[in-house]
């Protein structure tokens, strides 16, 4: 195999900045990775960057500093479509809590998709940015693939080729959940062609998007220019938002985020307590099938 050019990748900072506020009971971080150990899990050949472990009782540490209660693994391209990794630790953290999102091709047949599914998985992800992933050609059968199983197609993409995609997305026979708010760039502003796509996607009612915003920021920390697309998507579907760390911050060779910093900014897009529940608690309930969230006090 020829040789892989990995790219710089920096640990996710040792402490969490304590927020301003908590997370309401039944919580959900819905989307963070786990690394290693390595000597269980090796790292795939294929994978664009190195990471260093980043193990579940670090995870713990910074769940319980924002109040998370429930958790959703999302395999990284690291890992290609071995998902051990992302499953064993959702068997862990206990499916009662959490959920998995893996990786799949066109080898997954449906005894191997049900046993994955008995382990907490509820979504297959295609990631068109890190490199390593399953090809965008087969978005369409993968997606009757899952069908049957209620699982939904998460998406990792630029703006602009979300744009181009739009049309396929929007007819596929499942729910397509978009990350890092369609991977748009801020600085081409809120009529940039990907986020408008975006936005036409979430009004459909057939989409849901994950605010981990700071990888869409032009400017870097503290992540300001972030705020309207947040605002903007928060107001175009309330309903199929929902919210993660992106912990451990993978591929990142400069300015790794706080996910203290990274909660209060969520609190400042929501900055009222029924939003803010139905984006970390109601929604999440909705997506990945967790027991329907105690009414707020």
């Amino acid at each position: 195999m020829r040789p892989v050019a990995m790219k710089p990748c920096l640990p996710p900072l040792r402490t969490v900045t304590p927020p301003s506020w908590r997370a309401p009971a039944g919580a959900c971080d819905c989307h963070f990775h786990i690394f290693g150990p390595f000597d269980r899990f090796p790292l795939d050949p294929g994978r664009g960057y190195t990471p260093e472990e980043c193990l579940i009782p670090a995870y713990r540490t910074v769940a319980e500093a924002l109040g998370i209660e429930r958790m959703v693994v999302v395999q990284p391209s690291v890992y290609g479509t071995d998902n051990g990794c992302t499953l064993d630790a959702a068997e862990a953290f206990g499916l009662d809590r959490a959920r998995a999102v893996v990786v799949i091709d066109g080898r997954f047949g449906a005894d191997a998709l049900a046993a994955m599914a008995r382990r907490g998985a509820r979504g297959a992800r295609f990631n068109a940015v890190s490199g390593n992933g399953t090809p965008l050609e087969q978005l369409d059968a993968l997606a009757r693939r899952i069908a049957p199983l209620g699982w939904h197609l998460q998406l990792y993409t630029h703006g602009d080729t979300l744009a181009e995609l739009a049309p396929r997305l929007a007819a596929l026979p499942v729910p397509v959940v978009v990350d890092h708010m369609g991977g748009v760039r801020t600085a081409e502003g809120l009529n940039g062609r990907g986020f408008q796509a975006l936005l036409r996607l979430l009004e459909s009612g057939r989409a849901w998007v994950k605010l981990c915003g700071y990888r869409i920021s032009s400017e870097g920390p503290p992540y300001a220019d972030v705020a309207p697309f947040a605002r903007a998507l928060l107001a175009a579907a309330p309903e199929r938002c929902v919210w993660g760390t992106d912990w451990p911050h993978p591929s990142l060779a400069r300015d790794v985020p706080d996910d203290g910093a990274l909660f209060d900014l969520l609190g400042e897009w929501a900055p009222d307590a029924a939003t803010r529940r139905r984006v970390l608690v109601e929604n999440p309930a909705a997506l990945y099938g967790f027991p329907a969230p105690a009414a707020a006090a």
